[in-house]
């Protein structure tokens, strides 16, 4: 984007993007330290529970809801070509890792603190891009959640999962590995159209939820 085409875009003469600013770059950061203190500001009017690992769980929803919401304001926060850190992105860190803390004092960590909480906003953060910038290759907002739990169980211990969701991975699994051996089967049982409509069974058991 060009300086004429932002002044143009807010009415003003360039000399005053320059005056208060300094050049585009100036302007950049500005915009991203205000979007990085609207997505903090929820971060910190958050009220704790009682239990950690529920805080965790909204602490990292929130944080791809606000992707969703703010696409383009999200890529300017992690994007490669900004010069310098904002401070913003320490606080963040910073108040991850208070909820961390309040795990490991429990004793619920399986990994040291400083690691689990680079684990968790890399892969918050990885996930809020894929979806936001590759939504053909990601149209479905619901894997948040699935990498959301993937990552919770590497970095804790004993999370409780409902029998319902375990039952659920347990046909998944079973219905994938079918999936993955329909085209070898060796004589053909079925006919094309059977092995079609079997695969479509098989594929939507696959991806189903708990409750489909």
């Amino acid at each position: 984007m060009s300086t004429r085409a932002i002044c143009e875009a807010a009415g003003v003469q360039q000399p005053v993007l320059y005056r208060l600013f300094g050049d585009k770059d100036g302007l950049l950061a500005a915009t991203i330290d205000h979007v990085w203190d609207q997505y903090l500001a929820g971060k910190r009017a958050a009220q704790k529970s009682k239990d950690p690992l529920s805080d965790l769980r909204a602490g990292w929803d929130s944080h791809t809801a606000f992707a969703l919401a703010n696409p383009n304001a999200y890529k300017l926060m992690f994007s490669p070509a900004l010069r310098s850190e904002p401070e913003a992105a320490a606080e963040a860190m910073r108040l991850l890792r208070e909820v961390l803390e309040r795990l490991a004092v429990q004793g619920r960590l399986r990994v040291p603190l400083a690691e689990a909480a680079r684990m968790v906003m890399a892969a918050n953060t990885g996930v809020a891009l894929a979806l936001i910038s590759r939504p053909s290759l990601y149209p479905d907002v619901h894997l948040s959640v699935l990498v959301r739990d993937a990552v919770y169980r590497a970095i804790l211990l004993d999370i409780p999962e409902p029998e319902d969701i375990r039952e659920n991975d347990v046909r998944k699994a079973a219905a994938t590995t079918l999936l993955s051996s329909l085209d070898e089967l060796t004589p053909e049982p079925f006919t094309a159209a059977e092995s079609a409509l079997l695969g479509q069974w098989l594929t939507q058991i696959a991806q189903s939820g708990p409750a489909d």
